[in-house]
């Protein structure tokens, strides 16, 4: 399994989810198999958003997605404050 990471800051968390939520079909044409949104404790217009897909292409395919398509819309992405940050995770064995 791969994971998209996406980090970025936010002006308004309402306004943002709605915003996610249109791109639900996006996501799961895209083949995400789970999604997870999390904020750091001390800062609430901070995201760190995780997308797990079962190839790297289509991490891939959905990062280009994104880049192209929504944040360079600013209607896309309303409440998307700066530039994200989108990185392609993938598993790494900690046996031995």
């Amino acid at each position: 399994m791969f994971t998209l990471s996406i980090e970025h800051r936010i002006t308004d968390f309402p306004t943002w989810k709605t915003a996610f939520d249109r791109f639900a079909d996006a996501r799961d044409q895209a083949g995400v198999l789970a999604e997870r949104i999390r904020r750091p404790i001390d800062d609430g217009k901070y995201l760190v958003i995780e997308l797990d897909f079962e190839t790297k292409e289509r991490a891939e395919a959905f990062r280009h997605f994104l880049t192209t398509v929504v944040w360079s819309n600013p209607d896309a992405s309303p409440a998307l404050s700066g530039r994200p940050t989108a990185r392609i995770l993938q598993p790494v064995s900690t046996s031995k």
